[in-house]
């Protein structure tokens, strides 16, 4: 799923692990329950309009990730403090594939089956593996433009969690 779903799922954790947990479990298992999230989201990334390579001459696509990416950003700038951890450790999957471990692969590794090989040792690999021992029943929505659906109701819903247990 998308960066805000990440970042909301890791304030969320963080809530709880801080309402139901003293020093230091209350870190502790944020940071793992929160890592372990990321795991579970992106197995429903099926049912989501999550097309694997970029779509740059759709408007809608476009459209839709300049929202997203809005929403992702602003989600870090409002909920930061406090909420700087869960939602680290809720996009630790994609920071360690995709912004450290791939551009490495990627720079270090000129053979494309060395590249393939490789892939073992992407977290992303675990998701796939949850997915399809876990949640293989669902259906594949990634190029659906109605998939946005979902995922907006899992952002509100988790929105309204989020607002009611700051303020009520």
């Amino acid at each position: 799923m998308e960066m805000i779903t990440h970042n909301l799922v890791g304030i969320s954790i963080q809530i709880l692990c801080f309402k139901y947990f003293t020093f230091p479990f209350n870190i502790i298992l944020t940071i793992l329950f929160a890592f372990a999230s990321h795991f579970i989201v992106d197995a429903f990334a099926k049912i989501t309009y999550h097309t694997p390579e970029r779509l740059e001459g759709d408007k809608f696509w476009l459209i839709w990730h300049v929202i997203i990416l809005i929403l992702s950003f602003g989600s870090w700038i409002f909920f930061f403090i406090p909420f700087w951890l869960g939602m680290l450790f809720a996009n630790g999957v994609d920071i360690w594939d995709w912004w450290i471990f791939r551009p490495i692969v990627k720079k270090r590794i000129k053979n494309e089956k060395e590249k393939t090989d490789k892939k073992e040792y992407f977290f992303h690999v675990g998701v796939d593996y949850l997915r399809k021992i876990l949640f293989f029943w669902l259906p594949n929505w990634n190029y659906k433009r109605y998939a946005i659906i979902p995922e907006l109701v899992v952002i509100c819903g988790l929105l309204i969690f989020i607002i009611t247990h700051l303020y009520f």
